[in-house]
Order: structure tokens, then C-alpha cells, then sequence
């Protein structure tokens, strides 16, 4: 048994807002296939037009810094190969800014966070896990 939750955010490279319509409903279905091939687990997400939000509960055996690797990595080159458009913009192959941020969710309540990215743009999400 295990629960290690932690609240990640990571951004577009160069900010550019591409993570709106199709991009952005596809980016959460891939999202939610690599938590699932790597027994993670996502409690709560928000995909914004530039960065993605997620309490996401991450195996002892991986660590985060490994676990980001793989969200990042592989939505990466999937929306890459998928998106004609987006292998323009993004020619080096890297749709992701280097780094991303991080906390354990034991300093907050999973309360907390859950609020803090149901309330990211748009107020009325499809889901509990919305591209904005």
C-alpha cells in the first residue's frame, strides 16, 4: 500500500499557447494512458492553453523526477507526430520547457489542491480533469 501525492506543473515550451482544442483534449487522453502504463495515479488535472496542473499520486518503486520524465517525454512525441501544426512551431522536437515544479501534497490537504485546480480557467470543466 502506498500514497505518495504530489502536485505537478510543467509548461509550453516558450509559453506558447497551444494546449487548446483538439491538442489540448488529446494531451489529457495521453496523460491519462501513461499514469495508467506506469501505475500512477492522476486525482485531479487542469490542461491550460500553456501548462498542465495534476495531483498525481506516484509510485514508491519511481521517482518524480523519473515519472515526469515519462508524462513529458512521451506526450511529447505523440503530440508531436499527431499534430502537423505543432511540429512546426516546435521543430527540435521538444514541445515541453525544461524543468517542471513540485510538491508533496502532505504540506497541504489533498483538499487544497484539488480546489486550487478545479478553479483554473474554465470554471465548468467536462470532468475532473479539464483543458482550458
Amino acid at each position: 500500500m502506498w500514497d505518495c501525492k504530489y502536485h505537478i506543473v510543467w509548461t509550453t515550451k516558450y509559453r506558447y499557447e497551444i494546449l487548446k482544442g483538439d491538442v489540448g483534449y488529446r494531451c489529457r487522453e495521453l496523460l491519462r494512458e501513461i499514469a495508467i502504463s506506469k501505475e500512477m495515479v492522476i486525482y485531479a488535472g487542469a490542461i491550460n492553453r500553456d501548462h498542465v496542473h495534476m495531483l498525481t499520486g506516484i509510485p514508491p518503486n519511481m521517482s518524480v523526477a523519473r515519472a515526469v520524465q515519462y508524462l513529458k517525454g512521451k506526450s511529447s512525441h505523440k503530440l508531436l507526430s499527431e499534430f502537423k501544426h505543432l511540429k512546426k512551431r516546435y521543430w527540435g522536437q521538444h514541445l515541453w520547457a525544461r524543468g517542471y515544479w513540485v510538491a508533496t501534497s502532505g504540506n497541504v490537504t489533498d483538499e487544497v489542491w484539488m480546489e486550487y485546480i478545479k478553479n483554473q480557467e474554465p470554471p465548468k470543466p467536462d470532468d475532473e480533469f479539464k483543458v482550458v
